[in-house]
């Protein structure tokens, strides 16, 4: 799988464990799906920086993203 994929995968991991934490803190139960969704999420976006030659740049995320999205409609 293509390192600009997993990277886009883990920012959306990321970014969906952010509802469920603040759901799971404002009903007081322990926020294991957010946990989960950080965990996954990280690692990917983690290995998918290290895999890359040159890695990932702050400015460089848009243009994975909208590339990644290109791809998978096309």
């Amino acid at each position: 799988m293509d390192s600009d994929v997993l990277f886009v995968v883990g920012i959306v991991l990321v970014a969906l464990g952010v509802p469920s934490l603040v759901s799971a803190f404002s009903e007081s139960r322990p926020p294991r799906a957010a946990a989960t969704a950080f965990l996954l999420g990280g690692a990917l976006i983690a290995f998918a920086a290290v895999s890359k030659p040159g890695g990932y740049e702050f400015g460089d995320i848009p243009d994975v993203v909208m590339h990644v999205v290109a791809r998978a409609i096309r």
